[in-house]
């Protein structure tokens, strides 16, 4: 198994409570392609360096797992059809594994 860090920016109007039922939702994808999530840190809502989609803002939120190669591409097409999800990006944590 390999160690990734995924970065997704959730729309900012969302309530305390539907972050946590997407935040979730994104960690059982990982544990259901045999993957662990070993740490997903919230950073908060933050300024865009651009405006996406009418919004200024985002909540970023950050996750580090291991998992096989199959899990990753799942959690990004989970993300890309989730319609509060402005942005993510996935890449292999190069501290611990990515070689």
């Amino acid at each position: 198994m390999r160690q990734y860090e995924t970065m997704y920016i959730l729309q900012p109007e969302l309530d305390e409570e539907e972050r946590k039922a997407l935040m979730e939702r994104f960690q059982s994808v990982i544990t259901e392609q045999g993957g662990t999530v070993d740490k997903q840190t919230e950073m908060g809502k933050r300024r865009l360096a651009y405006e996406i989609a009418g919004n200024r803002e985002g909540f970023y939120v950050v996750v580090n797992y291991s998992a096989p190669a199959t899990a990753p591409q799942e959690l990004e097409r989970v993300l890309r059809i989730s319609d509060h999800v402005l942005r993510y990006l996935t890449v292999l944590n190069p501290v611990h594994g990515g070689k």
